[in-house]
C-alpha cells in the first residue's frame, strides 16, 4: 500500500501533504524525534512516529520502511539518496523532484558545501519557502503520488 513519510522536524509542508494524502487515500506517517513537538492533525490516516534522539534516527526510520510505491518529503538530500535507492519518490518541500538522475550532483554539491565551511568559507543555507514554492510542492506531490499509486506492489 502506497504510504507518504515526512522527515517532519523541519517540514514545512505537512498541511499540503494531509490534503494530498487525505484526497488519494494515503497513510501518512510523520516521522520526528523529540527535539520539536508536532502535533498532526487526528485524522485516522495520519500517525505520529516519535523517533530517539539519536542523530540521524528519523532518516533510518524512514529509510528502513519506505520501498517501491511510497513517496517521501524530505529537504534533507542523503535522506533522499537512501530513498531513491529503495525505489521511493522523493519530493522536496519546495516542490523540487529527486531522482536518480539529479541525486548525485547534489550529493557532490553538499559534500563541497561541508567542506567549504569547514575552512571558515560561508555558504548559503536554503532560501526560504515562498507561496510558489508551496503551489509548486502540491503538484509536484500529488504527481508523484499517483505515479506511486500506480507503481505500489500489490
Amino acid at each position: 500500500m502506497t504510504a507518504i513519510y515526512i522527515d517532519a522536524d523541519a517540514c514545512p509542508v505537512r498541511e499540503e501533504v494531509y490534503r494530498v494524502a487525505g484526497r488519494l487515500g494515503l497513510q501518512v506517517f510523520v516521522v520526528s524525534n523529540f527535539s520539536r513537538p508536532i502535533r498532526p492533525p487526528a485524522l485516522p490516516n495520519v500517525e505520529l512516529v516519535m523517533v530517539g534522539d539519536a542523530f540521524d534516527a528519523a532518516d533510518d526510520w524512514i529509510a528502513a520502511r519506505v520501498g517501491r510505491g511510497d513517496v517521501c518529503v524530505t529537504a534533507d538530500i542523503p535522506l533522499a539518496s537512501r530513498a531513491l535507492a529503495k525505489g521511493a519518490r522523493v519530493v522536496a518541500p519546495n516542490g523540487h523532484i529527486w531522482t536518480s538522475a539529479n541525486i548525485g550532483a547534489a550529493l557532490v554539491g553538499r559534500e563541497l558545501s561541508r567542506h567549504l565551511r569547514e575552512l571558515g568559507m560561508a555558504t548559503r543555507g536554503p532560501a526560504a519557502l515562498t507561496r510558489t514554492d508551496r503551489s509548486r510542492f502540491l503538484s509536484a506531490l500529488d504527481t508523484e503520488a499517483r505515479r506511486a499509486l500506480r507503481e505500489a506492489p500489490v
